[in-house]
């Protein structure tokens, strides 16, 4: 059997699997608003969809820091990246928002980056972050840090290579050794919130999250030639998301994370100055550099080297 025959009958096969997905869906899942709210993928307003294959897609992913009770959506994030993947060739960048970034809120007057989702949900999230680095996403994703562990140990872990040691005396007593790092879902997530402890501070954090994410995506793409790997990873996060999206949506976002090039991966964290405003430490972003970011990855989803 030629190579190409084969990639094609592995290509039906994976369209079976997912046809059964999503009937499965319709029964399992016979609206979006399901009852546990762990996470959120919101479209933005100018939002294209998946198919469109010429041109990058840009995805604003939040960590909410919602405690029990809270509504999730309505909480200041605690992780803040804007990620571009460009599905012609696999390239991807990630712009780190350090969560502290005193800008513009759209209606509100400036304040902390993070505290847009408080006034006004994902949507303004994405917009005041767009506004910053000059590129809209397309769509929103939030996710509550337990259920982003629960995903984490739903692949196998991941790995991430570490700069530096560091430890935090109440999410890792024991810290994180230089190097290559096996993480689980806790793991993970302590790897991504630690801040205190850093010499970087709100930036090194950032930077830390990138790498996480690097790890995912590293993860994801060595599982999904996995025979239902993906299916399973779509039912398992349709079952604790709250979207107006199908789950065809989801498999497509799932299929465009898998087939990043590792070596088209780029990241930058937005720069800044530590200040106060009444009283409160603050992060006031180098919004030049932001700009000079998103307008590098605005078309290719490629930062410059060094940034």
């Amino acid at each position: 059997m030629s190579t190409r025959r084969a990639g094609r009958l592995r290509r039906t096969a994976r369209a079976t699997a997912l046809a059964a997905v999503l009937a499965t869906t319709v029964v399992v899942v016979p609206d979006a608003e399901v009852a546990s709210e762990d996470s959120a993928l919101v479209a933005m307003r100018h939002a294209r969809g998946l198919d469109v294959g010429d041109r990058v897609v840009w995805i604003l992913a939040a960590g909410s820091d919602a405690r029990p009770g809270q509504v999730m959506t309505r909480t200041r994030g605690d992780a803040l990246q804007l990620i571009g993947i460009d599905p012609r060739t696999g390239a991807a960048a990630a712009i780190g928002i350090p969560r502290d970034s005193y800008v513009p809120i759209p209606g509100y007057g400036s304040s902390r980056v993070n505290a847009a989702m408080v006034f006004g949900g994902p949507e303004l999230q994405g917009r005041t972050v767009g506004n910053l680095v000059g590129v809209q996403p397309d769509y929103v994703f939030v996710t509550r840090f337990p259920f982003f562990e629960d995903m984490v140990d739903d692949i196998g872990g991941i790995t991430v290579s570490n700069p530096r040691r560091f430890s935090d005396p109440d999410l890792k007593p024991r810290g994180f050794a230089q190097g290559r790092v096996r993480l689980d879902g806790y793991g993970a997530m302590a790897f991504a919130r630690i801040r205190k402890t850093l010499a970087g501070g709100d930036f090194a954090r950032s930077a830390n999250q990138q790498r996480v994410l690097r790890g995912i995506q590293a993860r994801v793409a060595s599982q999904a030639g996995t025979p239902g790997f993906m299916e399973r990873g779509v039912m398992s996060v349709l079952q604790h998301l709250r979207t107006g999206e199908g789950p065809a949506t989801l498999f497509r976002l799932a299929q465009l994370v898998a087939r990043v090039d590792p070596s088209r991966i780029t990241t930058c964290v937005v720069p800044g100055t530590i200040g106060t405003v009444g009283g409160a430490s603050i992060v006031r972003p180098d919004v030049a550099t932001a700009r000079r970011l998103g307008n590098a990855a605005r078309a290719d989803a490629t930062l410059p080297p060094g940034c």
